[in-house]
C-alpha cells in the first residue's frame, strides 16, 4: 500500500535543507571518505586491464564531492590513464555545483566529463540507443537506489555495462542500521514506493545471493545526532524527523499514535544509543562491490 503522506522529495527546497542538516549532524561523509582513502584504492588497482583510457560512471552523483575523491584515488593508482567520466544526475542545482567544483579542482586534465542531466531510467534508454556496446571499468551508485522504481533491475542494467574486470560500487544504508529497523517496522506507513524505496544493503545482498552474483561487502560505522527530534516544535528536530521518515512535516501530519511509535523506536536501543545526554542514531552504511 502506498503511504498516505507526501514524500519529502516532492518538496526539493525542504529536502535539500533537511539533507544538508543530516550531513552536518552525521558522520556520513567522513565514513565514506575513510573508505575511499583506505579501502577503495586496492579495489581500483584491479580494474582497467592495462587500457590507456578508463570508462567511469557516476549514477546519482549529486554535487560531485564524493565522485572527485574517488577520481583522485583512481589517478593515484593509475597515474598515466585518461578517464572518460559519465555523470548521471537529474538535478540542475546539483550539476551546477558539480561543474563549479570541477572548475576549481586542480589536476583534472586527464578526465573528460560527460554531463547527463537525467534520471537513471532515462539514462538507461539513452545509453541503449547511443552506446550499446560501450563497457565500463568502474561504476558507482552512492545513496541513489532509493530513488528508482526497481532497484534490482537498475542494478542489473548497470552491472551489464561492466568490462570483465570492472567493478560496480553500491553504497546504501546498512540493513543493520537504525534506518533498517525503522523501515522494517514502518514500511507500510512511511514508504511511498511510487517515489522512493526503503532499500538497504541487506535487501541487495539477498538479491545478489539469490542470483549467485559475486560481491564484496563492507560495513561503514556512522552515526547521527537526533536529540532535537524529541523536543516538540524544535525546527531542527522537525527537519531531521522529515529526513528520517521521508515525509513532509511528519510531526504535523502524522497521527499522534504513529508519531509516538516512530519516536519510541528512534529512541530504542535497536536504533540509537544515549551518549552524554544526546540521542545518537545508528547511521551505519553498507558498501557492496559487485563483480561483472
Amino acid at each position: 500500500m502506498a503511504a498516505p503522506f507526501r514524500s519529502l522529495v516532492e518538496d526539493y527546497p525542504r529536502y535539500l535543507k533537511s539533507f544538508e542538516l543530516f550531513l552536518e549532524r552525521s558522520s556520513e561523509h567522513q565514513c565514506m571518505q575513510d573508505f575511499i582513502h583506505n579501502t577503495l584504492p586496492d579495489i581500483l588497482a584491479s580494474i582497467g586491464g592495462g587500457r590507456s583510457v578508463f570508462n567511469v560512471m557516476g549514477v546519482g552523483s549529486g554535487a560531485g564531492e564524493i565522485d572527485l575523491e574517488m577520481l583522485a584515488q583512481l589517478r593515484l593508482k593509475h597515474p598515466h590513464v585518461k578517464v572518460d567520466n559519465e555523470v548521471v544526475e537529474p538535478s540542475n542545482d546539483m550539476l551546477y555545483k558539480y561543474k563549479a567544483r570541477v572548475s576549481t579542482t586542480p589536476d583534472l586534465d586527464q578526465i573528460n566529463f560527460q554531463w547527463n542531466k537525467m534520471t537513471a531510467s532515462e539514462f538507461e534508454k539513452h545509453w541503449q540507443e547511443k552506446n550499446p556496446g560501450k563497457r565500463m571499468d568502474f561504476i558507482h551508485m552512492i545513496q541513489m537506489l532509493y530513488y528508482v522504481k526497481d532497484p534490482e533491475a537498475t542494478l542489473s542494467f548497470f552491472r551489464s555495462l561492466l568490462h570483465k574486470d570492472g567493478k560496480l560500487l553500491i553504497i546504501l544504508v546498512s540493513g543493520e542500521s537504525g534506518w533498517g529497523r525503522l523501515w522494517t517496522t514502518f514500511k507500510e506507513q512511511l514508504c511511498n514506493t511510487e517515489i522512493t524505496q526503503c532499500v538497504t544493503t541487506g535487501d541487495i545482498k539477498t538479491f545478489l545471493d539469490a542470483k549467485g552474483i559475486p560481491y564484496q561487502n563492507y560495513e561503514l560505522l556512522s552515526q547521527m545526532d537526533i536529540t532535537e527530534c524529541f523536543t516538540e516544535g524544535d525546527q531542527v528536530g522537525e527537519l531531521l524527523l522529515d529526513f528520517l521518515t521521508e515525509v513532509i512535516e511528519f510531526s504535523k501530519n502524522a497521527p499522534e499514535d504513529l508519531k509516538k511509535r516512530v519516536l519510541d523506536l528512534l529512541r530504542h536501543p535497536d536504533c540509537s544509543k544515549e551518549v552524554d545526554g544526546r540521542i545518537i542514531f545508528n547511521n551505519n552504511l553498507g558498501v557492496l562491490v559487485v563483480e561483472p
